[in-house]
Protein backbone atom coordinates (compact mmCIF):
# COMPACT_ATOMS: atom_id res chain seq x y z
CA UNK A 1 0.00 0.00 0.00
CA UNK A 2 1.30 3.52 -1.17
CA UNK A 3 1.17 6.40 1.35
CA UNK A 4 -1.80 8.27 0.40
CA UNK A 5 -1.34 11.95 -0.77
CA UNK A 6 -4.52 12.97 -2.42
CA UNK A 7 -8.36 12.14 -1.70
CA UNK A 8 -11.20 12.22 -4.46
CA UNK A 9 -14.82 12.18 -2.77
CA UNK A 10 -18.45 10.94 -4.02
CA UNK A 11 -20.58 13.58 -3.22
CA UNK A 12 -23.94 12.28 -2.49
CA UNK A 13 -23.73 9.52 0.20
CA UNK A 14 -20.49 10.24 0.83
CA UNK A 15 -19.85 13.81 1.93
CA UNK A 16 -24.18 14.31 2.58
CA UNK A 17 -25.95 11.74 4.28
CA UNK A 18 -27.69 10.09 1.38
CA UNK A 19 -31.38 9.32 2.50
CA UNK A 20 -31.73 12.57 4.75
CA UNK A 21 -30.72 14.51 2.05
CA UNK A 22 -31.92 13.29 -1.32
CA UNK A 23 -35.18 11.19 0.07
CA UNK A 24 -36.90 15.27 0.06
CA UNK A 25 -35.07 15.98 -3.45
CA UNK A 26 -36.59 12.81 -4.73
CA UNK A 27 -40.17 13.39 -3.04
CA UNK A 28 -40.34 16.81 -4.22
CA UNK A 29 -39.32 16.53 -7.99
CA UNK A 30 -42.16 13.55 -7.82
CA UNK A 31 -45.05 15.33 -6.65
CA UNK A 32 -43.98 18.43 -8.74
CA UNK A 33 -43.75 16.62 -11.88
CA UNK A 34 -47.68 15.20 -10.87
CA UNK A 35 -49.07 18.14 -9.84
CA UNK A 36 -49.29 16.42 -6.50
CA UNK A 37 -50.68 13.28 -7.51
CA UNK A 38 -49.08 10.82 -5.30
CA UNK A 39 -50.33 7.69 -7.16
CA UNK A 40 -48.93 8.81 -10.17
CA UNK A 41 -45.80 9.95 -8.42
CA UNK A 42 -45.57 6.86 -6.58
CA UNK A 43 -45.64 4.46 -9.64
CA UNK A 44 -42.56 6.99 -11.25
CA UNK A 45 -40.52 6.77 -8.05
CA UNK A 46 -40.88 2.78 -8.23
CA UNK A 47 -39.37 3.36 -11.87
CA UNK A 48 -36.21 4.90 -10.14
CA UNK A 49 -36.16 2.92 -7.14
CA UNK A 50 -38.21 4.93 -5.00
CA UNK A 51 -41.02 4.03 -2.06
CA UNK A 52 -43.19 7.67 -1.96
CA UNK A 53 -44.50 6.37 0.92
CA UNK A 54 -41.40 5.40 3.18
CA UNK A 55 -39.42 7.63 1.48
CA UNK A 56 -36.62 4.93 1.08
CA UNK A 57 -34.55 3.91 -1.63
CA UNK A 58 -33.93 0.27 -3.26
CA UNK A 59 -30.38 -0.63 -3.49
CA UNK A 60 -30.18 -0.37 -7.07
CA UNK A 61 -32.40 3.04 -6.97
CA UNK A 62 -30.85 4.91 -10.01
CA UNK A 63 -30.75 8.04 -7.84
CA UNK A 64 -27.97 6.71 -5.94
CA UNK A 65 -25.32 6.32 -8.31
CA UNK A 66 -26.70 7.18 -12.03
CA UNK A 67 -26.53 10.40 -13.73
CA UNK A 68 -28.80 13.34 -13.90
CA UNK A 69 -29.77 12.34 -18.01
CA UNK A 70 -30.03 8.55 -16.52
CA UNK A 71 -32.62 9.51 -13.81
CA UNK A 72 -34.53 11.62 -16.71
CA UNK A 73 -34.47 8.28 -19.07
CA UNK A 74 -35.94 5.98 -16.33
CA UNK A 75 -38.85 8.75 -15.66
CA UNK A 76 -39.46 9.91 -19.34
CA UNK A 77 -41.53 6.77 -20.05
CA UNK A 78 -44.02 7.73 -17.44
CA UNK A 79 -44.28 11.06 -18.28
CA UNK A 80 -45.48 11.89 -21.83
CA UNK A 81 -45.67 15.18 -23.37
CA UNK A 82 -42.85 15.79 -21.01
CA UNK A 83 -39.48 18.06 -22.52
CA UNK A 84 -36.46 15.89 -21.85
CA UNK A 85 -34.22 18.73 -21.65
CA UNK A 86 -36.57 20.97 -19.38
CA UNK A 87 -36.69 17.98 -16.94
CA UNK A 88 -32.87 17.53 -17.25
CA UNK A 89 -32.94 20.77 -16.28
CA UNK A 90 -35.47 21.33 -13.42
CA UNK A 91 -33.58 18.33 -11.78
CA UNK A 92 -30.22 20.28 -11.72
CA UNK A 93 -32.18 23.55 -10.54
CA UNK A 94 -33.88 21.56 -7.40
CA UNK A 95 -30.64 19.87 -6.43
CA UNK A 96 -29.20 23.42 -6.07
CA UNK A 97 -31.86 24.37 -3.84
CA UNK A 98 -31.86 21.10 -1.66
CA UNK A 99 -31.21 21.02 2.12
CA UNK A 100 -27.94 19.23 3.01
CA UNK A 101 -27.37 16.96 5.77
CA UNK A 102 -23.35 16.75 6.28
CA UNK A 103 -22.45 13.06 6.99
CA UNK A 104 -19.97 14.80 9.65
CA UNK A 105 -18.97 18.44 10.46
CA UNK A 106 -17.29 18.90 7.33
CA UNK A 107 -15.31 22.29 7.90
CA UNK A 108 -12.80 21.07 10.38
CA UNK A 109 -12.42 18.01 8.60
CA UNK A 110 -11.35 19.24 5.61
CA UNK A 111 -9.38 21.57 7.03
CA UNK A 112 -7.49 18.81 8.98
CA UNK A 113 -6.81 16.74 5.72
CA UNK A 114 -6.00 19.87 3.86
CA UNK A 115 -3.29 20.30 6.70
CA UNK A 116 -2.19 17.18 6.70
CA UNK A 117 -0.85 18.41 2.49
CA UNK A 118 -3.41 16.28 0.80
CA UNK A 119 -4.66 16.92 -2.34
CA UNK A 120 -8.35 17.12 -2.31
CA UNK A 121 -10.65 16.12 -5.28
CA UNK A 122 -14.24 15.78 -5.77
CA UNK A 123 -15.53 13.53 -8.68
CA UNK A 124 -19.80 13.55 -8.60
CA UNK A 125 -21.83 11.88 -11.10
CA UNK A 126 -24.62 15.18 -10.50
CA UNK A 127 -24.35 18.53 -12.00
CA UNK A 128 -21.14 20.21 -11.76
CA UNK A 129 -22.91 23.46 -10.64
CA UNK A 130 -24.97 22.19 -8.15
CA UNK A 131 -21.56 20.54 -6.39
CA UNK A 132 -20.19 23.30 -6.75
CA UNK A 133 -23.14 24.88 -4.91
CA UNK A 134 -23.33 22.80 -2.27
CA UNK A 135 -19.52 22.73 -1.57
CA UNK A 136 -20.26 26.71 -1.34
CA UNK A 137 -23.47 25.51 1.18
CA UNK A 138 -20.99 23.34 3.06
CA UNK A 139 -18.54 26.24 3.89
CA UNK A 140 -15.53 23.31 2.40
CA UNK A 141 -14.95 25.30 -1.15
CA UNK A 142 -11.51 26.27 -0.21
CA UNK A 143 -10.79 22.94 0.38
CA UNK A 144 -11.25 21.34 -2.64
CA UNK A 145 -8.41 21.65 -5.93
CA UNK A 146 -10.50 19.51 -8.81
CA UNK A 147 -14.67 20.04 -8.61
CA UNK A 148 -16.11 17.26 -11.56
CA UNK A 149 -19.72 16.33 -12.50
CA UNK A 150 -20.86 14.11 -15.09
CA UNK A 151 -20.84 16.97 -17.47
CA UNK A 152 -16.95 17.87 -16.74
CA UNK A 153 -15.89 16.60 -19.78
CA UNK A 154 -14.03 13.10 -18.32
CA UNK A 155 -17.54 11.04 -18.48
CA UNK A 156 -19.29 9.35 -15.46
CA UNK A 157 -18.22 6.63 -12.54
CA UNK A 158 -18.34 3.87 -12.81
CA UNK A 159 -15.86 4.66 -15.62
CA UNK A 160 -12.20 6.42 -14.00
CA UNK A 161 -11.72 8.95 -16.01
CA UNK A 162 -13.26 11.87 -13.23
CA UNK A 163 -10.61 10.20 -11.21
CA UNK A 164 -7.93 10.16 -13.32
CA UNK A 165 -8.54 13.73 -14.65
CA UNK A 166 -8.04 14.49 -10.30
CA UNK A 167 -4.95 12.45 -10.25
CA UNK A 168 -3.53 13.94 -13.34
CA UNK A 169 -4.39 17.44 -11.81
CA UNK A 170 -2.80 17.23 -8.86
CA UNK A 171 0.32 15.44 -10.44
CA UNK A 172 -0.40 12.35 -8.37
CA UNK A 173 0.31 8.84 -9.61
CA UNK A 174 -2.78 8.05 -9.37
CA UNK A 175 -1.41 4.82 -6.51
CA UNK A 176 -1.17 7.98 -4.29
CA UNK A 177 -4.96 8.79 -4.10
CA UNK A 178 -7.59 6.95 -2.40
CA UNK A 179 -11.46 7.16 -3.96
CA UNK A 180 -13.88 7.59 -0.94
CA UNK A 181 -17.25 7.03 -1.88
CA UNK A 182 -20.73 5.47 -0.66
CA UNK A 183 -21.85 3.16 -3.53
CA UNK A 184 -20.50 0.24 -5.56
CA UNK A 185 -19.79 2.53 -8.59
CA UNK A 186 -17.76 4.76 -6.47
CA UNK A 187 -15.11 1.85 -5.61
CA UNK A 188 -15.26 0.12 -8.99
CA UNK A 189 -14.17 3.28 -10.34
CA UNK A 190 -11.49 3.69 -7.97
CA UNK A 191 -10.12 0.08 -8.47
CA UNK A 192 -10.47 0.74 -12.34
CA UNK A 193 -8.25 3.91 -12.25
CA UNK A 194 -5.50 1.83 -9.98
CA UNK A 195 -6.64 3.48 -6.88
CA UNK A 196 -7.20 2.57 -3.21
CA UNK A 197 -10.85 2.70 -1.98
CA UNK A 198 -12.59 3.52 1.11
CA UNK A 199 -16.15 2.91 1.34
CA UNK A 200 -18.63 4.72 3.36
CA UNK A 201 -21.56 3.93 5.52
CA UNK A 202 -23.47 7.20 5.09
CA UNK A 203 -25.66 6.11 1.80
CA UNK A 204 -27.68 2.80 0.97
CA UNK A 205 -24.71 0.36 0.27
CA UNK A 206 -24.08 -1.72 3.33
CA UNK A 207 -20.82 -3.07 4.47
CA UNK A 208 -21.19 -6.80 2.49
CA UNK A 209 -21.58 -5.05 -0.25
CA UNK A 210 -18.85 -2.39 -0.34
CA UNK A 211 -16.33 -4.54 1.31
CA UNK A 212 -15.48 -6.51 -1.95
CA UNK A 213 -14.56 -3.75 -3.53
CA UNK A 214 -12.91 -1.52 -0.88
CA UNK A 215 -9.54 -1.54 0.94
CA UNK A 216 -11.54 -0.47 3.89
CA UNK A 217 -15.34 0.53 5.26
CA UNK A 218 -15.43 2.94 7.50
CA UNK A 219 -18.69 4.22 9.33
CA UNK A 220 -18.15 8.00 7.76
CA UNK A 221 -15.57 10.09 6.06
CA UNK A 222 -14.85 11.64 9.64
CA UNK A 223 -12.81 8.05 10.07
CA UNK A 224 -10.30 9.56 7.10
CA UNK A 225 -7.73 11.32 8.79
CA UNK A 226 -6.68 8.37 11.31
CA UNK A 227 -6.74 5.73 8.57
CA UNK A 228 -4.37 7.98 5.93
CA UNK A 229 -2.28 8.46 9.35
CA UNK A 230 -2.55 4.64 9.46
CA UNK A 231 -2.09 3.89 5.68
CA UNK A 232 1.08 6.13 5.89
CA UNK A 233 2.87 4.58 8.64
CA UNK A 234 2.36 0.92 6.69
CA UNK A 235 3.87 2.17 3.57
CA UNK A 236 7.07 4.01 5.88
CA UNK A 237 7.28 0.74 7.08
CA UNK A 238 6.74 -1.32 4.45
Amino acid sequence: MRAIRGLVFDKDGTLFDFRATWSVWTRRLLLELTAGEEARAAGIGRAIGYDLATGDFAPDSYVIAHTPSEIADAMMPHLPGTDRAALVARMSSLATETDLVAATDLPPLFATLKGAGLSIGLATNDFVVPARAHLEQAGVTRYFDFVSGFDSGYGAKPEPGPLLAFAASAGLDPAEVAMVGDSVHDLVAGRAAGMQTVGVLTGIAGPDELAPHADVVLPHIGHLPDWVARAGAAAAAG
